[in-house]
């Protein structure tokens, strides 16, 4: 089985400082242990989620804005025995790890020299971290050598998508992907540039056309302008079911996708020619995660809910 941890699903500056969600980024785990984008609050988190910060494999940065990166240097302590052992990998964007222009660099060269390697990614590249592989997706935002990350697991691609605007170049990369984690920064009619829109992102997942895409990086606006409904616009819009992130929530990659908030459970149907053999994921943290944290910006328990796959009719229930 393949696991997604979502150590936070709030994004953008305003929503970061009032910490309404955590913004401590998405665990990856497929007997392998990926950690993207630790944002501000990863550590303490992460212990709420009963994972181990010294199990990490790999680290991976999107770009270098504060909401992504801030505590990755300690993470990369606790993967490499706080550097006295050199383990583990570490992948960002050229501004994370060098800097570029008035950008960066995030991550010193003492943390950067801890490591066994370390990638600078562009779009196209590809490396691989155990038997994961990794794809560098391409972006439009303010931070120019921003990437996305297309992970190939053993049950099924996962597409993250960093902060971007609304590009083709960013649907044909992620097409194929069973999950798609798209950050939503602001709602319907409050498009700002570099970021997703409610509109954006509805073009985006019926383009991509996932088994399912999860909202993520919900900035302050959309907070307070009711997540679930958007979640839901976009999953009419779209045809591809919607489902708001909540932090903690744990999605399990199998022959179907389940996805559990701090509450219940969600249950989608797997996509034939997706299917993925069933995987050994590694076991970092329990199945179950404790209840509590930031509940602001109408966080609540997931009811539950199951979407057939692609092409097998309409969601039984909608995501409002």
């Amino acid at each position: 089985m393949t696991r997604l941890t979502l150590l936070g699903t709030g994004g953008g500056r305003f929503a970061t400082v009032t910490q309404e969600r955590a913004t401590g980024g998405v665990y990856l785990e497929d007997g392998v242990s990926l950690h993207e984008d630790p944002g501000p609050g990863s550590l303490v988190i992460m212990r709420r989620a009963r994972l181990d910060p010294m199990r990490t494999d790999g680290i991976l940065v999107s770009h270098c804005h504060p909401d992504h990166y801030t505590d990755a240097e300690v993470l990369l302590e606790a993967m490499t025995n706080g550097t006295h052992t050199r383990r583990g990998y570490l992948a960002a964007s050229r501004s994370v790890l060098e800097g570029t222009g008035t950008i960066g660099p995030a991550i010193s060269a003492y943390h950067q020299a801890a490591v066994d390697e370390v990638r600078m990614l562009e779009p196209g590249d590809e490396m691989e971290i155990g038997h994961v592989k990794v794809l560098a997706t391409p972006a439009d935002h303010s931070d120019p050598t921003t990437v996305g990350f297309r992970i190939a697991t053993t049950n099924g691609d996962v597409g993250y998508v960093p902060d971007t605007s609304l590009h083709e170049d960013v649907i044909e990369a992620n097409r194929g992907v069973r999950v798609l984690i798209v950050p939503l920064t602001r709602p319907l009619r409050a498009r700002i540039d570099h970021h997703l829109c409610t509109e954006d992102a509805a073009v985006l997942i019926e383009g991509v056309q996932p088994d399912v895409a999860v909202l993520n990086h919900l900035g302050l606006k959309i907070l307070r302008e009711d997540p679930l409904m958007q979640a839901d616009w976009i999953s009419k819009k779209s045809g591809v079911p919607a489902v708001v992130g909540e932090d903690l929530m744990r999605i399990r990659m199998a022959e179907h996708i389940n996805i559990k908030g701090p509450g219940e459970g969600q249950r989608h149907g797997d996509r034939g020619r997706r299917r993925g053999r069933r995987g050994g994921g590694m076991r970092n943290g329990s199945d179950q995660p404790r209840p509590g944290g930031p509940q602001g910006g109408g966080q609540q328990a997931v009811p539950p809910q199951v979407f057939p796959s692609q092409g097998e009719g309409s969601p039984s229930q909608d995501q409002s």
